[in-house]
């Protein structure tokens, strides 16, 4: 679970964006990770920058540059992130974080030359951000604002939408009734993966 602290406004950590969301990014991009056969220490890596991709939003809207800013933020607290979660990377799989980070909120086609040199570096890491990131949009209002895996480069197992959406309505209703925000993805992870 991200820590409030990590937002760059505390209010933003009970958001759409905030720590739940966080959270169940961590989670899909695990059981992304494993579907497509990435390494252990890629998979840790690439759950670290699902845990704090959205830390640094200012707001729920419309938030250009959120991406850039948390993986900025990342890559001058990455100790102290890494050591919240047990976790030992290297410089290198910490640099791939960071890129799939700063990247995540960016469409492929508007990635600017030096943003494709660098996701060229952490392809396997930015899709599959990109892809679980994709996957919490159920928590959107809208039903035309939910997932669209056309917009994605990896494939997303059909089982996976039912999986991504149960975890976040159980996860939602639970904090609705009261839950702290690691009992309810707890509950939620329970119910939703069995």
């Amino acid at each position: 679970m991200p820590k409030t602290a990590w937002f760059a406004d505390a209010r933003c950590a009970d958001s759409i964006h905030g720590i739940s969301h966080n959270a169940r990014v961590c989670l899909l991009a695990s059981l992304l990770a494993q579907q497509h056969h990435l390494e252990p220490d890629q998979t840790a890596a690439l759950c670290l920058a699902a845990a704090v991709h959205d830390c640094r939003r200012r707001d729920d809207r419309a938030d250009p540059g959120h991406g850039q800013r948390a993986a900025v933020w990342l890559s001058r607290r990455h100790q102290a992130v890494a050591t919240a979660f047990d976790l030992h990377l290297t410089p290198e799989l910490i640099a791939a974080a960071c890129t799939a980070i700063s990247l995540h909120n960016l469409a492929y086609p508007a990635f600017s030359p030096a943003q494709q040199q660098a996701y060229q570096r952490a392809a396997a890491l930015a899709d599959l951000l990109k892809a679980a990131d994709c996957l919490d949009r159920y928590r959107l209002p809208l039903p035309r604002w939910w997932p669209d895996v056309s917009r994605l480069r990896v494939a997303v197992p059909t089982w996976l939408h039912q999986v991504a959406f149960d975890l976040m309505l159980r996860s939602e209703q639970a904090r609705l009734d009261g839950a702290s925000h690691h009992d309810a993805l707890t509950h939620a992870r329970q119910t939703a993966l069995t």
